[in-house]
């Protein structure tokens, strides 16, 4: 073969969740798309909030053309990282300053870059909590690194503290979280931060070596009844923020987001000149220009959360009524349902003869479990529910 091996695996072969929505499209072609219930994507249907559009209406008749779409300096515009430091210290009380950012295309540019800004040899290792979101070992490969996961936590999924003890050694560079977690909803709690706070200042004292936690953090917003969630930084000094405003503002095919390297954290400046380095690496300078700005004037705000809240209750009190059961999410847009069998894989497959996407978890470190995308349209909810219930009853 006269290209990589491993590039080849990876674009000839769709992930999981990408294979399931290419077959929807198929298959709405077949029996209609009102009779295809797609669950499989985390694709906003919930409008951006009106001042996106408002916003960039305005920039498109007040700048010039090189100030609307030239290039800004690579790890963003300066504004733009004033404007996201001045939100952040406002709503959190952070202390961060413009100098603290690296404005990105999307979450997967800006923990793409952190992981290759991080890892220093292919010893080094990262971790991450099942339920994940697959692409995670992806991106440690991708920089060379060894990537394990520690399993879920079946009672609550909050993070199983002693399999990550037992799992972090002198290799461990970095550890993954995602709160409010793809694909279970589920916040984690403040309890749970301070005492993965704790650990890895007791690991970092053990082996005399920085281990970064990289929080995450494209569902921050999209949170339900009060639920808040704990700002890592605030109790994990070394802890690197990755943001996308895909979810917040319903920008996901924009791709634009953010990595957020605070001062506090161990060797900052030179963590920030790896980020800078990583990101002229890979080939991600300079983040959409347009998308920047529009960010600057609309960050804090979001789409109709009460949409998404609308389509959590009517799908979770309709399956849990049928008999699934389900993990009540506290966040994002996921409902986390137990198979009815072993095998999710399997139950998938089932599901599909219903004409229902659903997402088996195990490529998500979690078996046993699929993932229902609820910001879909509430109508193709309502009218997926008597397949649930055909799908329910094959069962017994």
């Amino acid at each position: 073969m006269s290209v990589s091996k491993a590039m080849y695996e990876l674009g000839s072969k769709r992930s999981v969740i990408r294979d399931l929505f290419e077959y929807g499209k198929k298959r709405a072609e077949v029996v209609g798309k009102d009779k295809v219930y797609d669950f499989s994507l985390g694709n906003p249907t919930v409008p951006a909030p009106e001042c996106v559009n408002e916003t960039i209406r305005d920039l498109t008749q007040t700048l010039d053309s090189i100030s609307l779409h030239g290039y800004t300096s690579a790890q963003g515009d300066a504004d733009t990282r004033q404007a996201m430091a001045d939100y952040l210290n406002k709503t959190y009380q952070l202390g961060v300053n413009k100098d603290n950012f690296y404005m990105t295309c999307g979450a997967a540019a800006s923990l793409t870059i952190t992981l290759k800004a991080i890892v220093s040899s292919n010893q080094d290792e990262v971790l991450t909590v099942a339920p994940f979101f697959p692409e995670y070992a992806v991106f440690a490969a991708n920089a060379g690194a060894k990537f394990s996961f520690v399993s879920p936590d079946y009672e609550n999924f909050q993070i199983n503290m002693a399999e990550l003890e037992s799992k972090i050694n002198e290799h461990t560079r970095a550890i993954i979280i995602n709160s409010p977690n793809n694909p279970s909803g589920v916040v984690y709690s403040l309890d749970t931060i301070k005492k993965l706070a704790a650990l890895l200042e007791a690991k970092e004292k053990e082996y005399n070596s920085t281990i970064y936690l990289i929080a995450d953090e494209p569902y921050r917003e999209i949170v339900y009844d009060g639920v808040e969630v704990p700002y890592a930084t605030k109790y994990y000094k070394d802890t690197v923020v990755c943001y996308s405003f895909s979810k917040s503002l319903s920008l996901p095919g924009e791709r634009i987001g953010y990595i957020l390297v605070p001062d506090e954290a161990t060797d900052s400046k030179e963590l920030y000149a790896a980020v800078c380095g990583a990101g002229r690496s890979l080939g991600y300078v300079c983040a959409p220009s347009l998308m920047q700005k529009v960010v600057a004037k609309c960050i804090g705000q979001t789409g109709d959360i009460n949409m998404y809240l609308e389509n959590r209750n009517l799908l979770y009190d309709n399956l849990t009524k049928m008999g699934y059961s389900c993990v009540k999410p506290d966040g994002a847009f996921y409902l986390f349902v137990k198979a009815l069998e072993d095998d999710a894989d399997a139950f998938a497959e089932k599901a599909k003869a219903h004409d229902l996407l659903v997402v088996s978890a195990n490529s998500f470190g979690c078996p046993g479990y699929v993932r229902i995308s609820y910001c879909v349209d509430k109508d193709m909810i309502e009218r997926s529910l008597p397949a649930f219930e055909a799908l329910k009853k094959e069962y017994e």
